[in-house]
């Protein structure tokens, strides 16, 4: 039996990568099932279908963003109480929390219900797209309460000392989804509506079922219990998680961004391409994450330890690292582009064709995506928020924007598939730039 891994252990390449691996997997695992709807759709329903839930989802994300904010901000607050030795009130801010979503949800479901309609028209959706998009929005709007709770159990679990609990609810919910898009879509050709009530579904298994677990006597570090209103406690949870609230918001104003200027310059095939794109993207950048996130908390003990040796020791192996992977995964991209496509678009020429272009455009942007997302994570854990929100929003709200808007008049359609590759790009110049200029803060180099 192996040793387990402690934060305070040297870290050579190989237990970077061991002790990495299991927030990898989730990742993956996690990316994978969010493909599951899209596969299906475009497969059985068709590339119409297929365009609209890849309009309707990116303002989705918007409104359901509060859950990725209270899950990261509250876990933050909570974990910092359990370490002060206090555990009855950490729960009973856990409790809380979790009760304040669940009204959240509800209200956001509702709100949610109402403005669709007013939301995808804002976004430039047509009116042969608008039906079918407010028929997957809506739906998804109704399991609203669960998304938010399903977003903050897999923190919580984490910080309940049962991060295998949250890999099996995160299977379990990918699972469900799967199984039921198969049986809904494939089926039973329940088309939009069976791949919605799929996703839905799922929602309820990921957010309930942990519900339930802590709402009952368990081995893990929290509880649900009673608890008290205190709005200090939702400031602070709200403060601490508003940095993953606009990568968030930023993620999908920057997809509702594509989706505006493909359809001016393509239509529907070029808002399902761009889909497809971004389900494979979540994949391939799921490893950058996962890898990033393990690596932060091993960042942040060396740095209260004041262990510079460890730090510079974790930047210079994991450089080697990002830059065998980056490599790795360009060539895999380019390599399999065409099998990718004809996955999600063999049914149509004229969509494979613009799909296979775009890939073969967008995989050069994962030389530089995971040396972003790193730095990014680098800083968090060095307890510099400014500097890995900094880079977030560079690549995001100022580089994407300006390539999607300035790159299609130089270059036509290419230009679109074109600014992914140019904002990652001008992102490794900034995250080179703050790594250099915080170096003698820091000492890791």
């Amino acid at each position: 039996m192996r040793t387990p891994i402690q934060l305070s252990d040297h870290f050579t390449v190989r237990r970077m990568l061991r002790f990495t691996l299991p927030t990898i997997g989730m990742m993956i695992f996690t990316s994978i099932y969010s493909v599951i709807d899209g596969f299906f759709v475009s497969n059985f329903a068709g590339k119409t279908e297929f365009a609209a839930i890849n309009i309707i989802y990116p303002p989705m994300m918007i409104i359901s963003s509060a859950g990725f904010m209270l899950g990261s901000g509250g876990t933050v607050l909570v974990a910092k109480t359990l370490g002060e030795g206090d555990r009855k009130k950490a729960n009973s801010i856990f409790s809380l929390l979790i009760y304040f979503s669940i009204f959240s949800g509800i209200i956001l479901s509702a709100i949610s219900y109402v403005i669709l309609p007013f939301l995808a028209r804002a976004i430039g959706t047509s009116e042969h797209l608008l039906p079918y998009a407010l028929t997957y929005g809506r739906i998804f709007s109704l399991a609203m309460p669960c998304f938010l709770l399903q977003c903050e159990f897999q923190s919580y679990c984490i910080t309940a000392e049962k991060p295998r609990l949250g890999f099996f609810l995160t299977f379990l919910a990918g699972m469900t989804n799967i199984i039921l898009d198969a049986v809904l879509v494939g089926y039973l050709r329940l088309g939009l509506e069976g791949a919605a009530a799929a996703t839905s579904l799922s929602m309820v298994v990921g957010g309930v079922v942990p519900f339930f677990y802590f709402a009952r006597k368990n081995s893990s570090l929290l509880q649900l219990g009673r608890t008290k209103m205190n709005w200090s406690y939702i400031k602070k949870t709200c403060f601490n998680g508003s940095s993953e609230l606009m990568s968030n918001i930023s993620f999908s104003v920057i997809g509702m961004l594509y989706n505006y200027q493909l359809m001016k310059y393509i239509g529907e095939d070029g808002v399902a391409a761009y889909g497809v794109m971004m389900y494979v993207n979540f994949i391939f950048v799921a490893i950058f994450i996962g890898f990033s996130m393990g690596l932060s908390p091993v960042v942040g003990f060396n740095y209260g330890a004041e262990n510079t040796f460890e730090l510079k020791s974790i930047l210079q192996k994991s450089t080697i690292i990002l830059a065998t992977l980056s490599i790795a995964m360009t060539t895999l991209a380019l390599t399999c582009a065409p099998i990718l496509s004809y996955i999600f678009a063999s049914y149509d020429e004229n969509l494979y064709s613009i799909t296979l272009q775009a890939f073969n455009i967008c995989s050069f942007s994962f030389l530089f995506a995971g040396f972003n997302i790193f730095g990014s994570a680098f800083f968090t854990g060095l307890n510099n928020g400014l500097v890995s929100a900094a880079i977030s929003f560079l690549k995001t709200l100022v580089f994407e924007i300006a390539a999607v808007m300035i790159m299609p008049m130089l270059f036509g359609v290419n230009g679109i598939w074109f600014s992914v590759v140019v904002s990652e790009f001008a992102a490794v110049i900034v995250t080179e730039f703050f790594f250099i200029t915080n170096r003698k803060k820091y000492h890791y180099f």
